[in-house]
């Protein structure tokens, strides 16, 4: 019997997000200034991922749309909200599982990711907030190896319930990791 995973909807809102993005076409400035004075295209386009930052900043009501440490900060909160999901989820996948194997592989991953949720994250969300942007970029350097770690254990595997989950994570870290690397950059 399968049950319905509570936290799967989260997930898929970012997955619908990423393929929205993905199917958009690119932004790219055609010269006439009406984006000179949009701060959030501007980060964003310094990011690897400038659709998904712009959409994330853009989308959420509270980015404030002139304070690059605001941004970082949303980003980080949206990563440790999707990290979080994604614990969830790796709990519910341990629970329904039946192979042993993989039973191991969702734990070892549990196991990074609880770190990343309780501590890593939200040391980098009081970093940002004091401007203490070298310490946010080490935790966030950090979060992502732990999910780096998470997803070595799948490799080589037939099984590898969370590669979508993890290349999401990859993705939301790496652009709050250029935005923290622009705040430290001056």
């Amino acid at each position: 019997m399968r049950r319905s995973l509570p936290s799967a909807s989260f997930f898929l809102v970012h997955v619908l997000l990423l393929f929205c993005i993905l199917l958009t076409p690119t932004h790219s400035s055609d010269g006439d200034g009406d984006d000179d004075g949009d701060l959030v295209d501007q980060i964003c386009r310094k990011t690897p991922f400038y659709d998904l930052c712009s959409s994330i900043l853009h989308s959420n009501p509270l980015a404030p749309k002139s304070d690059p440490k605001g941004m970082a900060l949303i980003m980080v909160n949206d990563i440790q909200a999707n990290a979080t999901d994604t614990l969830s989820y790796i709990e519910e996948l341990i629970k329904q599982t039946s192979d042993e194997q993989l039973e191991q592989q969702l734990a070892f991953c549990a196991e990074s990711y609880i770190p990343v949720v309780k501590y890593i994250l939200p040391q980098a969300a009081d970093a940002i907030s004091q401007g203490r942007f070298g310490f946010a970029s080490y935790c966030i350097v950090d979060a992502q190896k732990e999910v780096n770690a998470c997803d070595k254990k799948f490799s080589g595997s037939s099984q590898a319930p969370l590669s979508d989950r993890n290349d999401i994570m990859q993705k939301l870290v790496d652009v709050a990791s250029a935005i923290v690397k622009l705040l430290l950059n001056g």
